[in-house]
């Protein structure tokens, strides 16, 4: 009886929730030097993912929260794991106010990236047309480690967060650091963010202490979406200034005698739709345009189609299509959301189910 009370209690305060999405499909790649690619590929649409969620009621409208999430290849039943970190996607723990907001330590997305995804992208960062083909969502700009993520209480549809994640390098307080910060607003069918994402690229051993501005890449995006019920909207404007800013998503994909160049100095712009037609089915379509401001001048535009049928609730199937037009050597491909791609042109078929 008295394990029973205990189990009972410990059931009403806390809750874990174990989650996740599996997405798989076919990927066929044209345009680049690695020829015709045609594969089985996994996280085409969003990365196939496991993850555990958990939240504790501490009372007074205080909660403990914490989330550990792992990738995985659904093609061949492996980690999504070139760091060897097991939970690679997400990992942090914190506390939740009702009344003074929600703050977390560990592995965590920046700002940058969800503006991106949730908010200026209709294939929401995945298929073909993912908005990571053209503009900066690589690397440190997607999730960065041992962070400190602060987000406010919503006031009016008005909210606030703030990033600092530490480079935690010995000799050096500011190499490796980065810290942004979003201002958002969303009420009723619009939805807008306004966030801006600094990052150090100096390291202990290069001596660089403190940080110097050159070396750092700062990002600036303002992404707003509407819906009009009968067509939903999107719009993202992004300034890239800086070393990484705007790195190549691979080296040289085209294999050119003198290899593209990452920009230091670019804009991003973003038109894009989604269309529901019939109950379950959604038209997603955007624009893209790199506009490089060096003496380069590598600019790129992508076009991109794709439709999404949901099965139910939580399955679904696609169809996507990509194409981007590099100009001066520019080195851009079209990927999807796990992958970056190997050439100009790319076409996806597949399946995703959540749980």
């Amino acid at each position: 009886m008295i394990i029973g009370g205990f189990a009972a209690q410990a059931q009403a305060q806390s809750n874990v929730t174990i989650y996740g999405l599996v997405d798989a499909g076919l990927v066929g790649e044209r345009g680049g030097a690695a020829g015709s690619v045609t594969k089985v590929t996994s996280g085409i649409g969003g990365q196939s993912r496991l993850g555990f969620r958990g939240t504790e009621d501490l009372g007074g409208g205080l909660s403990a929260i914490f989330t550990l999430e792992t990738g995985l290849k659904v093609d061949d039943g492996s980690l999504d794991n070139a760091n060897s970190a097991l939970f690679n996607r997400q990992s942090f723990v914190g506390l939740k106010s009702k009344e003074a907001g929600t703050l977390t330590i560990g592995r965590q997305y920046t700002m940058l990236y969800n503006a991106m995804s949730q908010v200026a992208d209709p294939f929401g960062a995945g298929y073909a047309g993912s908005i990571k083909n053209l503009f900066p969502a690589a690397g440190a700009n997607t999730r960065t480690s041992n962070a400190l993520v602060y987000a406010s209480p919503s006031v009016e549809g008005f909210s606030a967060e703030g990033l600092y994640s530490l480079g935690e390098q010995a000799g050096s307080s500011t190499a490796g650091r980065q810290f942004g910060f979003g201002l958002n607003y969303a009420n009723g069918p619009l939805n807008a963010r306004l966030v801006y994402n600094n990052r150090n690229n100096d390291t202990a051993a290069s001596g660089a202490t403190p940080a110097k501005l050159q070396d750092s890449g700062r990002n600036t995006l303002f992404a707003i979406n509407y819906d009009f019920q009968v067509v939903k909207a999107y719009f993202a404007y992004g300034a890239d200034k800086g070393v990484n800013s705007a790195a190549l998503p691979v080296a040289n994909a085209y294999g050119y005698a003198v290899a593209p160049k990452a920009s230091v100095d670019s804009n991003d712009l973003l038109i894009g739709v989604q269309v529901p037609v019939a109950p379950s089915g959604t038209i997603m379509a955007s624009y893209i345009r790199k506009n490089d401001k060096t003496v380069n001048n590598q600019d790129a535009d992508q076009w991109a189609l794709g439709y999404l049928h949901s099965l139910s609730k939580r399955t679904g199937m696609y169809v996507a299509y990509a194409k981007i037009k590099n100009k001066n050597g520019a080195g851009y491909t079209v990927g999807n959301n796990n992958e970056a791609g190997s050439g100009d042109k790319a076409f996806n078929v597949g399946i995703r189910h959540a749980f």
